[in-house]
């Protein structure tokens, strides 16, 4: 099973009320979905370092993790055959989200306005989690 990373990345940690969601460019069958940003873990890092690694190359930015966002039950999202999802909550510490060649926009999306855009089908059951968690302005 190959291990991909993602960040809820919000405003604030503490009272978090909007999240960063990124249109993905490709392949041609995922091209105009949405995603919370990140990839895949590679040899010889921790799921973190991939994070802040995937998390600079996107969208130029240094984060501080939070919190993981646990599945119900335990245990990585499911993402397709042979690819699970580990995700963590966190914030910009240094840059300013800017698009790249794998998202071709970037927005952020308060609770009330996550279903403005089509997510990634398996990122559905995570989106639907993280809106409970987000707070009204």
């Amino acid at each position: 099973m190959r291990l991909v990373v993602g960040a809820v990345l919000v405003d604030r940690l503490d009272v978090p009320t909007r999240l960063l969601a990124a249109r993905r460019t490709g392949p041609p069958a995922l091209a105009g979905r949405w995603e919370l940003p990140g990839g895949k873990v590679e040899p010889g890092e921790t799921p973190q370092e991939a994070l802040h690694r995937e998390i600079d190359e996107e969208l130029g930015l240094a984060v501080r993790l939070g919190a993981e966002v646990v599945r119900p039950g335990g245990g990585a999202w499911p993402l397709t055959a042979g690819l699970e999802m580990r995700v963590w909550w966190c914030a910009a510490v240094a840059g300013a989200p800017t698009a790249s060649d794998a998202h071709d926009e970037l927005r952020w999306l308060g609770r009330d306005q996550l279903d403005e855009v089509p997510w990634l089908d398996p990122d559905r059951p995570l989106v639907a989690l993280l809106a409970r968690s987000l707070r009204l302005p």
